[in-house]
């Protein structure tokens, strides 16, 4: 079994210089805590494997294929593939559990082989 608990995840993530921390990795799934300060801007691109965000803490907008949503605590969005999709007018620091299938860039490294 492997478990994880997210205080101490923040604590890894909060020691390097990145807001993405991957904690776990395998061929159909990885998981990842991406950290977004409040007035922070989301920089990602679209990715070629769906995923998930659950909204640990803190509050803000998703647009997700053009459509824009608040989220807080507690929320779950689901976003499918190739869709661009950014979180945007953070109001507070926001903790994010992100669940790629199969594992983040797995589709992607295939294309180029």
């Amino acid at each position: 079994m492997q478990a994880f608990e997210v205080n101490e995840l923040l604590a890894q993530q909060g020691q390097g210089s990145h807001a993405y921390l991957e904690f776990l990795r395998v061929p159909a799934l990885s998981v990842g805590l991406y950290v977004l300060p409040a007035g922070g801007t989301d920089p990602q691109q679209p990715h070629s494997e769906d995923e998930v965000y659950y909204i640990v803490r803190g509050r803000g907008q998703i647009m997700v294929a053009g459509e824009h949503r608040p989220v807080q605590a507690g929320s779950v969005v689901y976003v499918q593939a190739h869709d661009e999709h950014r979180f945007h007018d953070i109001t507070e620091d926001m903790h994010i559990l992100v669940f790629f299938a199969p594992a983040e860039y797995t589709l992607a490294e295939s294309k180029i082989q």
